[in-house]
């Protein structure tokens, strides 16, 4: 007879089980398999454990774990028996096991599908969100086991863990029997299931950002004992800030009676500092880096962020590097920004951290950056604070992160974060690489659904230092996903701050109708130009004339908003000449209280050379610091030193007048900086009579009104609103995937087994082609081998005349250009002429592999595919054959499954979709035809995911129904889908 040693070591053990995962307290924890290896940590677990959870257990006391235990709980097979544990700082935390048991109970083996299950947590780590990680771990072992449900016995009394089991989602059957409840539920995911562990990632991974941005205590490590140097800079930006926790620094060359580090407590080693450290800011060499990671994670530190360089940015051995860094703080339980980070900031009033490199603290606001570079997160920072260089006035941010080499931390993690984040109304993305495209896409999704998301994506070539998945998808067919996802796709730094501030600045239009007026009749016709360039419909410009006076704004704009024709109003200004003409403060002040009159449209000012309109129209709002933020003696945020007539690293101050909507108290702003306040400037003129120490609107006050320097600029901006508006429209009512009577799922299902049991991965043939595509009511034209004129005579017997002769060799195929296509063969006749003209040209029939098919109505001719991609999942396409998707890439792209209105939309997304609705006077094609065909190709991949690709080439749709003319599909086993799987961190 086998022992269980003999047993566990006939199977190899399953490192693939090895993950780390996010807890619900934002910590992290290490789940693994349990080997022979963990006796003595078993133990020591087991002595941790109160005797209450002992009882809930094992129904019984049980004070001490016996040898045979310990022996039966750390051997497994892998197969039957399994058992994993969640580990932190390398000691156990929680246990998991299952036992396969038979129809009686008893232990059993496969085919068996049953299984028994059972937890054990740690008293101190309770509440955390162990045993639920856990249970979707263990679930998706048994699922690759062969075990289809699970059974658990739990005494009634231990509530916690029948909460477990009940809230887990899967769907169950629940009795009482003997003083004992028994669960019993399937392991199949669920829409429920899949909604709760998502649900639990989100507020998980939230969670661990906030732990990050949010510490009641910081220590940087690596601060220098005499000025200057990257750690003694990080110091001074945190304590010039106001940090509102406790600072430590620390040097482990620090002499054994130094204190204190400009006024900061002074440490050799993290570990001397006392009580809790939630935040490290980890700035020395690389080589010493680990050493720190350890002295962190001993002393129980929530979180890193590694500004340190000399990771997988400087080649291979940086890259293992830093593998063993991220690797190291995830035992301890700790998440990491960086390597080679350029810093965080949080300006919350509550806490005003600055654990960064910019030399001063932002302005606080409502505007989340994120940035895996460092040089585009100063850039962008600077951008908003400074007027200038961008779009001009003051604007404010609520959270900043430069997640450098991005070994942990990731945009995902940060946009979890933003989800929820009150303080954060829109948010800002420089991404230079996407490591997880197909959770990017379902994050943004729903992160667009509640709040504006603007990004910059890089162009598909990952920088040093940055791991990401491999992606097959064409750079422009992601940012088209990315697109479809709600998120708003710019190009450069200047068009994510100029649709940022509108976005955090006004109300979202209601449709594309734009009035334009101003005092200038060319730069009028200008941003009349643009609109209709970037797809808006504006409506004739209004000249007020260079004579006009504040007051002429004011009623002009008045009217604008008030015209239920229009969705948005563009002001355009340029400097005016004579007594009359308004100041800065007087036209800033026109066209606010104008607006505030109508708040639901936006309003955008276009202005050439008139800085001091721009400050002014940019007076104290939402996204302007909080009274609450400034000290009451100077006016300026906690920590802020700007000298006199100097500038700032991150420009100059700015915060003129406020404007009040209707029933909203009034508060006059806070005096500009002295420079912009000097005598004789307009500004200073507009700002002389306001009271000193005056405070800006809170951000619940009214919105500012975005200035720009273009017409181009602003017209973008307004235009990407529109987009936006629109897709949030459309994303509250996304549409159903339809069922059709005529599809057998379950036949296709044999027919893609059997074939795959010929290869691992092959293109199938045109008769296999034709008959998987038939199960889903997609019905290829016939096409008939003609390998001589004779056979190709009896085929066009057999299929009925007029027929068409196709060469399908490679170099020919899809080629009407290059003569390889003729049509509307009438009879035997034109056929034979036709064929010997085909051999003339083109070479021999077995190059040729020439066809014979019935012709098809005429109609438009277009291309549908299907391809599952590792990274970003299964995407459809859709475009006209020929030129315009091969030349000209006018491809329109949506994920599966596809919804009716997604199908509708897809159709309708392509630039020649005139085309397909009777441009110049062509006849209608049959729309809804194709919409259903695209909807059953996406069942067909969504159902089937070791169908990989599918492309229907030509697709005619002509004025009634559609006709497949080529067909092509490959099959192989499905790829792996991890956003299906349990909650994992990306592998190190």
């Amino acid at each position: 007879m086998q022992t269980s040693a003999d047993r566990q070591d006939r199977h190899q053990y399953p490192a693939h089980w090895e993950a780390d995962v996010v807890l619900r307290d934002g910590g992290t924890a290490r789940i693994r398999p349990i080997t022979v290896d963990d006796a003595d940590r078993l133990v020591s677990f087991y002595e941790q454990v109160s005797d209450e959870s002992k009882y809930y257990r094992f129904f019984a006391p049980y004070p001490r774990l016996s040898a045979k235990d310990v022996h039966r709980f750390t051997h497994h097979d892998f197969v039957d028996r399994v058992g994993l544990a969640a580990t932190v700082g390398g000691e156990f935390i929680a246990t998991v096991r299952y036992d396969r048991i038979g129809a009686d109970g008893m232990p059993a083996s496969a085919p068996a599908d049953e299984a028994e299950v059972a937890f054990l947590v740690q008293d101190a780590h309770q509440g955390r969100g162990v045993a639920s990680a856990l249970l979707e771990h263990i679930a998706a072992v048994a699922r690759e086991r062969g075990i289809r449900r699970f059974a658990a016995e739990v005494l009634p009394a231990n509530n916690k863990m029948i909460k477990v089991f009940t809230d887990a989602g899967y769907t169950q059957k629940r009795s009482f029997e003997d003083g004992v409840v028994r669960l019993e539920f399937g392991l199949e995911p669920t829409d429920r299931s899949v909604a709760v562990q998502r649900a639990r990632e989100q507020r998980a991974e939230g969670r661990s950002v906030r732990r990050l941005l949010a510490p009641g205590s910081v220590a940087v490590v690596g601060v220098g004992r005499a000025p200057g140097g990257v750690g003694r800079s990080i110091l001074g930006n945190l304590r010039d800030a106001g940090y509102a926790g406790r600072l430590h620094a620390v040097n482990k060359a620090f002499p054994e009676d130094l204190k204190e580090v400009d006024g900061v407590p002074a440490y050799r080693s993290v570990r001397d500092i006392d009580g809790h450290v939630d935040l490290a800011v980890v700035a020395v060499p690389a080589e010493l880096v680990p050493a720190v990671v350890a002295e962190c994670g001993e002393h129980g530190v929530q979180g890193l962020v590694v500004l340190s360089a000399g990771y997988a940015e400087s080649g291979p051995e940086g890259r293992e590097r830093q593998r063993a860094l991220v690797r190291a703080a995830r035992a301890y339980g700790m998440r990491t920004i960086g390597p080679n980070a350029f810093g965080i900031i949080n300006t919350a009033p509550d806490v005003r951290l600055n654990a960064s490199l910019a030399p001063e603290m932002p302005r606080p606001g409502r505007i989340g950056l994120f940035a895996q570079s460092g040089a585009i997160g100063i850039a962008l920072l600077s951008r908003l604070h400074r007027r200038g260089g961008g779009v001009t006035g003051v604007t404010g941010v609520s959270t900043f992160v430069s997640a450098g080499n991005r070994a942990d931390v990731s945009g995902n993690d940060v946009l979890q974060y933003w989800y929820d984040d009150p303080e954060t109304d829109v948010a800002l993305m420089y991404l230079e690489s996407i490591g997880n495209p197909r959770k990017f896409t379902r994050l943004a999704r729903r992160t667009a659904a509640a709040k504006p998301l603007v990004v910059v994506q890089g162009t598909g070539t990952a920088p040093p230092g940055h791991t990401v998945r491999a992606t097959r998808l064409p750079y422009a067919t992601v940012s088209a996903l990315l697109r479809q996802a709600g998120v708003i796709r710019v190009d450069t730094i200047t068009e994510l701050v100029d649709a940022g501030l509108l976005l955090a600045r006004q109300p979202l239009p209601a449709g594309p109708r734009v009035a334009i007026l101003g005092n200038s009749e060319s730069l009028g016709v200008l941003t009349y130009d643009r609109c209709v360039a970037e797809g808006l419909r504006p409506a004739r410009p209004v000249d007020l004339t260079t004579g006009a006076t504040a007051e002429d704004f004011h009623r002009a704009l008045a009217a604008a908003l008030a015209d239920d024709t229009n969705d948005a109003v563009v002001v355009t200004a340029i400097p005016a000449i004579g007594e009359a003409s308004p100041g800065d403060a007087e036209l800033a002040e026109a066209l606010r209280s104008a607006a505030a009159a109508v708040p639901g449209k936006p309003v955008l000012v276009v202005h050439v050379e008139l800085g001091g309109l721009a400050e002014a129209l940019s007076a104290a709002a939402s996204t302007a610091p909080r009274a609450s933020d400034r000290d009451p003696a100077t006016g300026t945020a906690p920590g802020t030193h700007t000298a006199p007539g100097t500038h700032t690293a991150l420009g100059t101050h700015a915060t003129p007048l406020t404007h009040t909507a209707p029933g909203t108290p009034g508060r006059a702003p806070v005096p500009p900086s002295r420079e912009d306040a000097r005598p004789g400037s307009r500004l200073s003129d507009a700002v002389s009579e306001r009271p000193p120490g005056a405070v800006p609107n809170p951000p619940e006050g009214p919105r500012l009104i975005p200035a720009y320097p273009a017409a181009e600029r602003a017209v973008r901006a307004l235009s990407e609103a529109v987009g936006y508006a629109r897709w949030r429209r459309e994303a509250a009512d996304p549409g159903k995937v339809p069922e059709y009577d005529d599809i057998d799922e379950r036949a296709a299902a044999r027919l893609i087994q059997g074939l795959l049991e010929r290869g691992e991965g092959l293109t199938i043939s045109a008769a296999e082609t034709c008959e998987l595509l038939g199960k889903y009511g997609i019905h290829v034209r016939r096409a008939l081998p003609a390998p001589t004129p004779g056979a190709a005579a009896e085929a066009a017997r057999a299929l009925g005349y007029p027929v068409a002769l196709k060469a399908t060799a490679p170099h020919l195929r899809h080629r009407a250009d290059l003569g390889g296509v003729r049509l509307d063969l009438a009879d035997e006749e034109q056929l034979l002429r036709a064929y010997a003209e085909l051999t003339e040209l083109f070479g021999r029939p077995e190059e040729l592999r020439p066809v014979v098919q019935s012709m098809a109505p005429r109609g438009v001719d277009t291309v549908v595919r299907a391809v599952i991609d590792p990274a970003a999942g299964a995407v459809l396409s859709f475009g006209l054959a020929g030129a315009a998707s091969q030349l000209l890439g006018d491809m329109a792209h949506r994920l599966i499954p596809v919804t009716d209105r997604e199908a509708t939309s897809l159709v309708r997304s392509i630039r020649t979709a005139p085309l397909l609705f009777g441009w110049r006077g062509s006849t209608p094609v049959d729309t809804p035809a194709l919409e259903e065909l695209l909807l059953r190709v996406s069942r067909l991949v969504d159902d089937h995911p070791e169908v990989v690709a599918v492309t229907l080439e030509p697709v005619v749709v002509a004025p009634h129904g559609v006709s497949v003319l080529g067909a092509t599909v490959r099959i192989a086993p499905p790829p792996v889908r991890d956003d299906l799987g349990p909650r994992t961190m990306p592998a190190y």
